[in-house]
């Protein structure tokens, strides 16, 4: 018997995480092109957070209830018209551009969906959209070549673990600044670790002699200012999250997979990471019902890799 009612995240007012619920809604039912995907799991994000504060109105308009999430992988249940290229029991990676992913049930445009490689984790698969993609597009917009220096802020987190990696695989030297207490795992993927705070433009310069020839910043406060002070070109300076500093100045916003589709990038990174070649750190998974709690841990910012829900 197919059940006609299934639960997600809601809510229903601009506010901090206690407006976030847990609904039942009715079941989705796909419409042509589009496929209906039982979650396995569904990363959470820092984007997602300051939309639901209002932070994004102007560049992100919410309508009330909103659902929440982008990042999913699962297993397709039923499929509309057009949308055959995959079947019910098929296992895929995707996302959701409705705001809906952290749910038990998701419409998902046919075009947003990837095979999920057998030997990928759920909680890895479910993680590969916006830290994944993102990283991926930072990395491209600064143009890095073999034997160049790069330096990436919050190098441990969502974005900036796998931008560390990819920028490795890119043949760069990688600084990253992080905690000390991620400095053990930057080390182990080929990063010179720096930390953050006082004093970080002079330890930069001491871990890169030959000068820095561009800068990934992944988290914010001031990292633009600190890479034009350390002479980075504007146009080899990439922010995914300070859109202020990068209009003042005129750096790079592109997160994005430069004019590749999102989910031609996510076939990419789930073979690289079923290859071995590419790891995502998973730092907690929580029940979709202790969504307050997830999304509790992110805002601290202190996390070593992706924050997942498992409905």
């Amino acid at each position: 018997m197919v059940t006609t009612r299934t639960k997600a995240v809601r809510y229903n007012e601009f506010g901090g995480i206690d407006v976030l619920r847990i609904d039942e809604v009715d079941r989705p039912v796909p419409e042509p092109g589009q496929v209906l995907v039982q979650v396995k799991a569904a990363a959470i994000n820092p984007g997602e957070a300051a939309l639901r504060t209002g932070a994004m109105t102007d560049i992100f308009p919410s309508t009330f209830p909103s659902g929440q999430g982008s990042d999913l992988a699962g297993v397709v249940v039923e499929i509309g018209a057009g949308a055959d290229r995959f079947s019910p029991g098929d296992e895929v990676i995707g996302f959701s551009e409705k705001r809906a992913a952290h749910a038990e049930l998701v419409l998902v445009e046919v075009d947003n969906l990837t095979p999920k490689p057998r030997n990928v984790p759920w909680e890895v698969a479910g993680s590969l959209y916006i830290a994944g993609v993102t990283a991926w597009g930072a990395v491209h917009s600064v143009q890095l070549e073999k034997g160049e220096t790069v330096v990436i802020s919050a190098a441990a987190g969502g974005v900036g673990s796998f931008a560390v990696q990819l920028a490795r695989r890119a043949g760069a030297t990688v600084i990253g600044l992080a905690g000390e207490g991620n400095h053990e795992w930057l080390r182990s993927h080929g990063v010179i670790p720096v930390a953050y705070g006082d004093g970080v433009t002079d330890r930069i310069r001491a871990a890169a002699p030959g000068g820095v020839h561009a800068f990934i910043d992944a988290y914010g406060g001031g990292y633009v200012e600190l890479a034009l002070a350390l002479g980075v070109a504007i146009e080899r300076i990439d922010t995914t999250i300070d859109f202020a500093a990068a209009a003042k100045y005129g750096v790079k916003t592109e997160p994005g997979p430069n004019g590749r589709a999102g989910a031609e990038v996510l076939a990419e990174l789930a073979a690289l990471i079923a290859a071995g070649h590419l790891e995502v750190p998973i730092a907690n998974v929580y029940p979709l019902t202790r969504v307050r709690q997830a999304y509790t841990e992110l805002e601290r910012r202190h996390t070593h890799g992706k924050i997942v829900l498992r409905p």
